[in-house]
C-alpha cells in the first residue's frame, strides 16, 4: 500500500499531530521543570517566567490567527483535520489546564519554598504595621506621582488598555453605585519591592492597591483587582494602493510599512483577558464587554499576572539556588592564538572549525572573527546578516568602526523579525549613518540566514572566509542557546555564500546547483532528494538512515516523504525541540520513526541533518527547520560539512542525545511525550551537562587563555 493510501485509510487525525497542540505540549514540558524539586529553586522560578512568556507569545501569534480565521469563516482545516473553531477550543482547554497547574505550583510549592529559602514573596496584607508604613512612604514618594487614574463614566470612555501591561481595576463607591477606574501599573518601576528590615519583596501592584486611599481620600476603593490584556501580534494594516500590482516596491517602503505595523500592533484586537482569580464574575463580565471579547477569552489565574516578570526575579548572593555558573570554553584551536587580528584567519586556513555554543565561547570565536575582520588591515570587505541581535551589540559597533576605516561593509538587517522590528530598524539607521551598506531584506521573504563573509587581500590573492551558523549573531543568547557553526575558507562554500549575499542585496539570481541548500530556491527539492535517496538505499538493502535535529517540524510534504522512507525501512531519528506534526511509531506508516526532544537549562536551537547514504554519510548544518515557512517563505541556508573530523564531531553530538536518560522526552504514537528516567542503578546522563563536561575536559575557560 502506498503512503498516500495509508494516509487516506488512517485519516488526518490518526496520521498527523496538531501544530498548535504540539506547541502547547512543548510548553507543558517546560512547565514540568517548574515542578522539579531536584532543580535549583531560582531556576524553577525562572522557568515559571518562561512559561508566562511562551503563553504570551502563543496568544499573540497563534490564538490570534485562529480567531482571525474564525472571524473570516475560513474553510481550511489543520493538518490533523480540525476546523479553526475546533483547534481554538482544544487549545483553550490545554491552556486552562496549564494555567491552573502553574497557579498550583506557585501557591503550593514556589512561594513556600522561597519563604523557606529566605527569599519570600510576601502579601501586603500579611506585613507588620511598620512595614506597611514604610511601603506607604515608598509609594507616596516613588510610585504615586507616576500614576494616572482613568475613570469610566458618561464623560470618560473606557480607556485603551495596552498589550501585556499590568492594570488595576479599581471600583470606587459613587452615588450608591460603583465607578470603574483603571490604573496602569508603571512598567518603569521594579515589579518586586524589597522590605527595609528583613528579607522579602512585595509585588508593586499590591503596594499600589493598598495605598489608593492616598489618591481617593474621600472615597476609598470598594474593591481592587489586577487584570492584563493580550493583543494580537499583527494589526490590520492595509498595503499601499496598488502595491500588489506594482512591479517594483517604492524604495525604502519596507521600513515605513514595518513602522506602520508596529503602530497598528499596539491597537490590535484583544485575544486574552487575564484576571486574578478573586475578581467577581459580574466585574469580569463587565470588563470583557468593554474590551469586546467573550467569556472564552478570559483566563483567571492564581499565579501573579505578568508571570513572565519572574524571569528576572533575583536572589542577590544566592548562587546556591541557581545552576553552577557556566563559563563557555575557548575552542581548542583558538585558545592560544597570537594577539593579532590576522591570527584567526591563519587558523581557519589550516582547516574548517566546527563550533558548538554555548559550550564553546561565541565571543572567542565568532565575535573574535568579526572583530579581527574589523581591525585587520588586510581585510577589504565584511558582509553579515542580522535577524536578532543584542540591543547594545559589540559586533555591530565593530562593523561601524570597520566602515569608518574605509572597509566595504554590508549588513542585511531583517526588520520583520517578529518582536525585534524596532531595535533592528534602529540598528539599520545607526549603521547607515556610519557608512555601512544596509539592506532590509528581500521582498515578501524573511531573511533568516546566519551568514558572515570576510574578504582579505593575501599574498596569493584575494581570499574569502565565512561563518555559517544555526543561531543569531547575539552575544547574549549565545550563552543560553545551543547552536553550531562553521568557520571556513573553503573556496566553493565561500563562493556560494558570496552568491547568497549578492542575491540578497543585488537581486542576482541564485544558482540551483550550488553546494549550499538555499530556500526558497533549492532547499525543499534537495531535502526531498536526500530523503528519497535513503529510501532507495533501504529498498536495495544498503545502509540507510536519517538523523535530523531541529526546532520544529511541520511541513506536510517533508512529513509525507519521511513516512514513505519509513515504509521503505529507513531508520529515522528526529530530535525536535518544539512542535512536531509527524506522528511517530504508527503501524504501517511510521514504524521506523522516533521523535524526541530535550528541555533543559539551555534552549536547544541547532539544526543538524545526517543522511547515512549507503554507508558514506552526508552531514549538513544551517538555519532552517522543516517548516513550510522556512522552506517557502524565508531565505535560509544549509551547508554541507565535509571535513571527516568535523563529521565525527557532529556524530558525537547527535549520539549524546541518544544516550541521555533524564532530560529527553520521547514522543509516542499518541502524541504524548514521556520523560526518560534512568533504570535502577543506572547513573544519570544529562546531555547538556555532558557537553559542559566534555568542553572543560579539552579546553580552558574564557579568560584563562583567550
Amino acid at each position: 500500500m502506498s503512503t498516500r493510501a495509508r494516509l487516506a485509510a488512517l485519516g488526518p487525525a490518526r496520521a498527523f499531530l496538531s501544530r498548535e497542540l504540539s506547541w502547547l505540549g512543548f510548553a507543558r514540558r517546560v512547565l514540568h521543570l517548574v515542578g522539579r524539586a531536584d532543580l535549583p529553586l531560582l531556576e524553577r522560578v525562572k522557568f515559571a517566567g518562561i512559561i508566562g512568556m511562551l503563553h504570551d507569545e502563543f496568544f499573540m501569534k497563534r490564538m490570534s490567527g485562529l480567531k482571525r480565521e474564525i472571524d473570516n469563516r475560513a474553510k481550511k482545516v489543520s493538518i490533523d483535520g480540525r476546523t479553526p473553531a475546533e483547534e481554538l477550543a482544544a487549545c483553550r482547554a490545554q491552556l486552562l489546564g496549564q494555567v491552573a497547574e502553574l497557579g498550583r505550583l506557585w501557591h503550593d510549592e514556589l512561594v513556600p519554598d522561597l519563604a523557606r529559602a529566605g527569599l519570600p514573596i510576601l502579601r501586603h496584607d500579611d506585613l507588620k504595621r511598620d512595614e506597611r508604613a514604610a511601603l506607604r512612604a515608598h509609594f507616596a514618594r516613588n510610585i504615586q506621582p507616576i500614576l494616572t487614574p482613568l475613570a469610566v463614566d458618561s464623560e470618560h470612555p473606557f480607556p485603551f488598555i495596552s498589550n501585556l501591561g499590568l492594570n488595576l481595576a479599581v471600583f470606587i463607591p459613587h452615588d450608591g453605585d460603583t465607578r470603574f477606574v483603571r490604573i496602569k501599573v508603571p512598567g518603569n518601576r521594579p515589579r518586586w519591592i524589597p522590605l527595609d528590615d528583613r528579607p522579602g519583596v512585595v509585588p508593586i501592584e499590591q503596594v499600589i492597591a493598598a495605598n489608593l486611599d492616598l489618591l481617593y481620600p474621600g472615597s476609598p476603593p470598594a474593591a481592587v483587582h489586577v487584570f492584563r490584556v493580550t493583543r494580537a501580534a499583527e494589526g490590520d494594516v492595509d498595503p499601499p494602493d496598488g502595491a500588489g500590482d506594482a512591479p517594483l516596491a517604492e524604495p525604502g517602503s519596507i521600513v515605513r510599512q514595518v513602522s506602520s505595523e508596529l503602530k497598528a500592533r499596539r491597537f490590535a484586537g484583544v485575544v486574552r483577558l487575564q484576571v486574578d482569580s478573586t475578581m467577581p464574575e459580574h466585574q469580569v463580565s463587565w470588563l470583557s464587554r468593554q474590551l469586546g471579547i467573550g467569556p472564552d477569552d478570559v483566563y483567571p489565574t492564581r499565579a501573579p499576572l505578568g508571570v513572565s516578570d519572574l524571569r528576572s526575579f533575583d536572589g542577590p548572593g544566592r548562587d546556591d539556588l541557581r545552576h553552577a555558573p557556566h563559563e563557555p570554553v575557548v575552542h581548542p584551536r583558538l585558545r592560544r592564538l597570537p594577539d593579532s587580528p590576522s591570527a584567526i584567519f591563519g587558523e581557519i586556513a589550516r582547516g574548517d572549525i566546527l563550533l558548538h555554543h554555548p559550550y564553546q565561547s561565541f565571543d572567542a570565536s565568532v565575535l573574535r572573527f568579526l572583530n579581527s575582520a574589523a581591525t585587520d588591515p588586510a581585510v577589504l570587505a565584511i558582509k553579515l546578516t542580522i535577524y536578532r541581535t543584542s540591543r547594545d551589540s559589540p559586533l555591530l559597533r565593530a562593523l561601524a568602526e570597520a566602515a569608518r576605516q574605509g572597509k566595504q561593509v554590508a549588513v542585511l538587517v531583517e526588520i520583520t523579525a517578529r518582536f525585534d522590528e524596532a531595535p533592528n530598524i534602529a540598528w539599520g539607521n545607526f549603521l547607515e549613518k556610519e557608512g555601512v551598506h544596509v539592506s532590509y531584506g528581500v521582498e515578501r521573504l524573511k531573511t533568516h540566514v546566519k551568514l558572515a563573509l570576510v574578504v582579505r587581500d593575501e599574498t596569493d590573492g584575494v581570499r574569502r572566509y565565512a561563518h555559517v551558523g544555526t543561531g543569531n549573531y547575539h552575544s547574549g543568547t549565545a550563552r543560553i542557546y545551543e547552536d553550531v557553526g562553521l568557520l571556513t575558507c573553503n573556496e566553493s562554500i565561500c563562493n556560494d555564500v558570496a552568491t547568497v549575499f549578492n542575491s540578497l542585496t543585488g537581486v542576482i539570481p541564485y544558482p540551483e546547483d550550488s553546494k549550499l541548500l538555499v530556500a526558497p530556491v533549492s532547499m525543499r527539492r534537495r531535502f526531498i532528494e536526500l530523503i528519497r535517496r535513503e529510501a532507495e538505499h533501504a529498498r536495495a538493502g544498503r545502509p540507510s538512515g536519517i538523523d535530523a535535529k531541529m526546532n520544529q517540524l511541520q511541513d506536510a510534504e517533508i512529513i509525507h516523504e519521511l513516512y514513505d522512507a519509513s515504509g521503505a525501512g529507513v531508520p529515522i531519528r528526529l530530535n525536535v525541540r518544539g512542535l512536531c506534526c509527524l506522528r511517530p511509531g504508527v503501524k504501517g506508516l511510521s514504524e521506523t520513526v522516533r521523535v524526541f526532544g530535550v528541555v533543559g537549562r539551555f534552549l536547544e536551537h541547532s539544526r543538524i541533518f545526517r543522511f547515512v547514504n549507503g554507508g558514506d554519510p552526508e552531514h549538513f548544518i544551517g538555519s532552517a527547520d522543516w517548516m513550510k515557512r522556512n522552506l517557502n517563505g524565508r531565505v535560509e541556508t544549509v551547508i554541507p560539512v565535509e571535513d571527516p573530523a568535523l563529521k565525527r564531531e557532529l556524530d558525537e553530538i547527535l549520539a549524546a542525545y541518544e544516550q541521555d536518560n533524564c532530560s529527553v522526552w520521547d514522543c509516542g504514537s499518541d502524541g504524548e511525550y514521556v520523560l526518560r528516567t534512568p533504570a535502577a542503578g543506572e547513573p544519570r546522563r544529562e546531555v547538556q551537562e555532558e557537553f559542559i563536561r566534555r568542553g572543560r575536559s579539552v579546553a580552558e575557560p574564557v579568560g584563562a587563555g583567550a
